[in-house]
């Protein structure tokens, strides 16, 4: 069924769900129309499954990234330089944008879908607590200030880069550079011990 997930996921980034036709999603994957209804139950079902993947391949890419500086890091130097551009870039950029508008976007549907929001809410739980890891990986190598749980910051991170979807559509959006100090202003004062924030 991965196939038809995948084809499922290309057909959201390139337009709404209504568009999706279980026929066409068959043709394409060479899968049998029964078997997609017995596998997933539904329509609803198969374009649930998708949005389930996607939300969790866009997060978990975030989180992919800051583990790999928070473990690759050799010393607090190496990690105040490593960590701060990456700060400004995951809530930056057009492949940004686009990425916090389709967890949005999936975010909304979930709200009036039980079984949507069933799969997103067990998906997020998991990946706050993988992000999570990553802070408490941040905390005991020195970076990280040990104050603030290991939860909350992994709650921080998540909440600026999904709140950033109401300057997108405004008229009037910040300017990258203002949010760029704004994001390494809260970084170093929200997250990073008090010798980090000397430096």
């Amino acid at each position: 069924m991965k196939a038809v997930i995948d084809e499922v996921v290309s057909r959201l980034w390139d337009g709404d769900e209504s568009l999706i036709r279980i026929p066409e999603i068959c043709d394409a994957t060479g899968v049998n129309y029964g078997s997609v209804y017995h596998h997933f139950g539904s329509r609803e079902g198969v374009i649930d499954a998708a949005y389930n993947q996607l939300f969790s391949d866009l997060v978990q890419c975030d989180i992919d990234e800051l583990s790999n500086v928070s473990q690759e890091s050799a010393d607090i130097d190496e990690f105040l330089i490593r960590i701060q551009p990456l700060i400004g870039l995951l809530s930056a950029g057009e492949d940004r944008r686009r990425s916090r508008a389709m967890r949005a976007r999936i975010v909304a549907a979930a709200l009036t879908r039980p079984e949507l929001a069933a799969l997103i809410g067990a998906t997020e739980s998991r990946l706050t607590t993988e992000l999570r890891d990553v802070m408490s990986m941040g905390q005991d190598r020195g970076f990280v200030r040990k104050d603030v749980s290991a939860w909350s910051l992994a709650v921080l991170v998540q909440t600026v880069v999904f709140g950033r979807v109401l300057d997108d559509i405004t008229t009037s959006p910040v300017e990258q550079e203002d949010w760029d100090y704004t994001m390494k202003t809260l970084f170093r004062s929200a997250m990073l011990n008090g010798d980090a924030q000397d430096s």
